[in-house]
């Protein structure tokens, strides 16, 4: 048995441990261990600093939870793009792949809660389901293993799936969505580093969500993934209490930086059922990525996405940088408020263009799947 694995044998993992360890209250720990299960392996606990701090927040549970009855289970409706147990097949050109349902530290925020944690949704069973059908879709070129996080696989297991998929031909891109580098480093070892190099190219999306994750161990298990070959990126969370402040979200994307972890994502917090608690108005995520353009380094700024209700998909969110037109010209302003004039190409009028078509489509009520968008000025028309 590997480290890893001993250290997730000690994790509170019942309404039992959160009784003895927490001082909750057997009916209302038991409530909230069956509402979504618990789990916290001793490595994440340890980055604990005070009951309700950052991390608490993440991995305790709270009786909020148990409040919040009117959201959905499934508020990005992907079972409605599950062809298959295992697949949710949304984009045109990738699929999303559940391989386990197990996690080394169930997040409190989790939006996939109605799966995660339960066997008999997310099954080993159903791989081979998702390599069929992978096989048999010449548009899947990215494939992305999820659950469930996919490192909680054994390095045996994980390799079967990955071979697996190599021996597709128009899988181009394999990616691994861990949170094991933030909530358990000690998962990445060099028996897995070597493992993953036989089939790039690999890259792995992983998930902190605040300063006080970025530990030494964080550090080593990040760069033995880079040194392996990897490109890693970063998906965080908006969540309130969490890093629901510009200088929280600049200090954690400048320590990815250091850890060679790009930021890609800031997720506005999903419509998921117990977690209403977390949510903060969209402004908040605007003003912080505000502070973060032009303060730091480009490559610290992640895009700021709305994963749509209802399947919509990842929809970028930005802070009002174009002030308006003023006959050709655009005027701009910069992160320093300044205001500049850019002179833009005058085009001449052949037809409309594809975009445009779409959006008078949409304007005269042809698309009924969203109401008809207000009159707006098309850049380039």
């Amino acid at each position: 048995m590997e480290l890893w694995q001993e250290m997730l044998r000690q994790s509170v993992d019942s309404a039992k441990d959160l009784v003895q360890r927490f001082g909750f209250e057997k009916e209302q720990a038991e409530k909230l261990n069956k509402f979504f299960h618990t789990r916290i392996n001793p490595y994440y606990l340890s980055l604990i600093r005070y009951p309700g701090d950052p991390i608490w927040l993440q991995c305790i549970p709270d009786a909020q939870e148990l409040e919040d009855k009117d959201a959905l289970e499934d508020p990005l409706n992907e079972e409605a793009d599950s062809p298959v147990q295992s697949i949710t097949h949304r984009y045109p050109d990738r699929v999303l792949f559940l391989v386990t349902s197990q996690c080394s530290m169930y997040c409190r925020f989790c939006t996939r809660k109605r799966k995660v944690s339960d066997p008999s949704k997310i099954n080993t069973r159903y791989i081979q389901d998702g390599l069929d059908y992978i096989a048999a879709h010449l548009e899947v070129r990215d494939v992305v293993l999820s659950g469930g996080d996919p490192l909680m696989l054994t390095d045996f297991m994980l390799e079967k799936i990955l071979a697996g998929l190599r021996e597709i031909p128009h899988v181009e891109i394999i990616r691994l969505g861990t949170k094991m580098p933030c909530v358990l480093p000690q998962r990445i070892t060099s028996k897995l580093c070597r493992m993953i190099k036989k089939y790039h190219p690999v890259y792995v999306n992983t998930h902190f969500n605040h300063p006080w994750e970025c530990t030494a161990e964080a550090e080593k298990g990040c760069a033995m993934l880079a040194d392996a070959g990897c490109p890693v990126g970063n998906q965080a969370v908006l969540m309130k209490g969490v890093n629901d402040d510009p200088d929280v979200m600049l200090e954690l994307h400048r320590k990815l930086l250091k850890m060679r972890v790009r930021p890609y994502y800031i997720y506005q917090a999903d419509l998921t059922k117990g977690t209403n608690h977390f949510r903060t108005p969209v402004r908040v995520g605007l003003e912080i990525m505000d502070k973060l353009r032009g303060h730091t380094s480009g490559l610290a700024v992640p895009y700021y996405v709305i994963d749509a209700p209802g399947g919509g998909g990842k929809i970028p969110l930005l802070p009002q940088y174009v002030l308006g037109r003023n006959g050709n010209d655009i005027i701009l302003r910069n992160f320093k408020y300044d205001i500049y004039t850019y002179p833009d190409v005058e085009e001449q009028k052949a037809g409309d263009t594809e975009m445009e078509r779409q959006f008078k489509r949409k304007r005269n009520g042809h698309d009924r799947k969203a109401p008809a968008p207000q009159e707006m000025e098309l850049i380039g028309k």
